[in-house]
């Protein structure tokens, strides 16, 4: 046994230190952020802020969102044959009917006056033909996705869907949200101590697709869909389509249900918006305004200009939401009515200010964790923890005599160690990860036993006590790197494959167990020599 050197001492001293000034300067950094600290917070403030809590534990909302990628497919298609067909009138292309577009693509039927190789040389300089691919099936030819464009597609629905999310969600000033893909077609959204949580779950999920469509010359409003199918002889044409809508009545300001038919292909869509805001409508309701970008006021500009006195319906998520008749050319404005109220007309403009989602949303998994129940959370882990704490103490203590004050050091420096490695990380402190806490409190007591144990059998095997206290510990050692590695792959693959929950306690395991092997081969080392080192003769050892 050798005598305590210094660099060890200081070592085991820095940190400690850095642990604990970890731990105090991240509590400092989240309230000079928050918006609910006080004025001149005190060291109990900054200690129950050195750890950012996790869903489970400061409340919030989780959700699993599917993106259904298969719109964002059938739109894509939508704009090649928009695309197409614009091309063709430039070029003289005589085309087929084109069938209504989808998630596979679309359908061209030659006729009598359709060149098949004009049709072909079209179809190659106007689409990418590393993204369609033509099946030529006689009369009918199908422009369907490559498997390529097609996973490309979705992915970046996906992607897109995931930042309009974090820009709506960063427009509503949630502190630290948690928004990442999951699989091929899904969204993990945790957003931790919201409050209202039923108005956040309708601007993530509202789609915000607006169009900007023309009402065909007999288009309606019908009173019900038979109403709108009777006038064009049972069978909407392939170009149009009904959509749902209101109608208002000026003198009493009620709305009913009605039906409009409208173009298939929207004039100006979402994309083309630069900004919206609260406005007023006619009745000094409040409404939504809506401003176009340079390219969208072009196309709303020569749209408006060519087809004044015909009905432009505002549709909103496949709803009409007005249908005004065009008095004059418009180019860069307009307004949304829709009775809304103050907080709908606000959260619909923050929503189109965001951009529209990609393609519908489906909520397919919803956990809303109240303040109080996280709150509980917090305290019943905490208390867990000590009482399971002291209990260990006293184990050893009474089991080990005064190597058990050892472990007891060496278990409360592993503790510290823990919290403030996961405040330098900024880690998320889970209702798992106390869990973990807890675990690693076992694992590292489980090494001072393992050391304990092998310090006495060279006790017993007629060692002397300070070449006894080095043999345990050397001993030991081989088998407390095993358990702790093995621990620490498995810890591994939790982080890699599961969910947030599961990666908190992955997370504090992992950190725990370093902190562990540190403590109890390290730390208790440093300390028997402290106790026993410089003893030039040692008779028995308290163990």
């Amino acid at each position: 046994m050798k005598k305590p050197t210094g660099w060890r001492i200081a070592l085991t001293l820095a940190v400690l230190v850095g642990s604990v000034v970890a731990y105090l300067w991240r509590g400092r950094e989240a309230l000079k952020v928050s918006p609910t600290a006080p004025p001149n917070p005190t060291i109990a403030d900054v200690l129950k802020n050195g750890l950012k809590l996790g869903l489970d534990l400061k409340g919030g909302i989780h959700l699993v969102m599917q993106v259904k990628t298969a719109d964002a497919l059938r739109l894509e298609a939508q704009d090649a044959v928009e695309h197409l067909k614009a091309e063709a009138g430039k070029k003289g292309v005589a085309l087929g009917p084109i069938s209504v577009a989808d998630e596979n693509g679309f359908a061209i039927t030659l006729t009598d006056a359709t060149s098949p190789s004009a049709l072909k040389d079209l179809l190659k300089s106007s689409l990418s033909p590393t993204d369609w691919q033509i099946e030529e099936r006689g009369r009918e030819w199908k422009v369907v996705y490559r498997d390529g464009a097609r996973l490309d597609i979705e992915a970046q629905a996906v992607r897109q869907a995931v930042e309009t999310i974090r820009n709506r969600v960063d427009a509503l000033g949630v502190a630290e949200p948690a928004i990442q893909a999951q699989g091929a077609d899904r969204i993990v959204v945790q957003l931790p101590g919201v409050d209202d949580p039923a108005r956040v779950k309708e601007i993530i999920g509202t789609t915000g697709l607006l169009e900007l469509t023309l009402v065909d010359d007999k288009g309606g409003p019908y009173s019900s869909m038979d109403a709108a199918l009777q006038a064009y002889g049972g069978k909407i044409p392939d170009n149009l389509h009904v959509v749902e809508g209101f109608s208002e009545d000026a003198d009493t300001r009620t709305r009913t249900t009605v039906y409009y038919v409208l173009q298939r292909a929207a004039a100006v869509t979402g994309r083309d918006l630069k900004n919206a805001r609260v406005g007023q409508d006619k009745f000094n309701q409040p409404a939504v305004e809506f401003f176009l970008n340079a390219q969208g006021a072009a196309k709303f500009g020569r749209v408006t200009g060519d087809n004044v006195g015909k009905r432009l319906a505002i549709v909103l998520d496949k709803r009409v939401q007005s249908a005004p008749v065009i008095n004059s050319q418009i180019k860069d404005n307009g307004i949304i009515e829709g009775n809304f109220t103050a907080e709908r007309a606000d959260s619909l403009a923050l929503v189109l200010r965001s951009g529209a989602l990609p393609a519908e949303m489906v909520v397919l998994e919803e956990r809303t964790v109240g303040p109080s129940l996280g709150l509980d959370s917090i305290r019943q882990g905490i208390l867990a923890s000590v009482v399971g704490m002291l209990l260990v103490f006293v184990a050893v203590g009474l089991y080990y005599r005064l190597a058990g004050l050892n472990a007891i050091l060496a278990l409360i420096l592993n503790s510290i160690l823990l919290l403030g490695a996961m405040a330098w990380i900024n880690a998320t402190l889970t209702l798992p990860g106390i869990a973990g806490f807890i675990l690693t409190v076992g694992m590292a007591v489980d090494s001072n036993v393992l050391i304990f144990e092998r310090i006495r059998e060279e006790l017993e095997g007629g060692k002397m006590p300070k070449i006894a206290i080095d043999l345990g510990f050397k001993r030991a050692f081989g088998t407390i790197v095993d358990t702790h590695v093995t621990t620490i792959a498995a810890a591994a693959f939790l982080f890699q494959f599961g969910t947030g929950p599961v990666k908190g306690f992955a997370v504090t395991l992992v950190i725990g167990l370093a902190a562990s092997m540190f403590t109890a081969v390290f730390v208790s080392h440093l300390l028997f020599d402290l106790v026993y080192g410089s003893k030039e003769k040692v008779e028995a050892v308290s163990i």
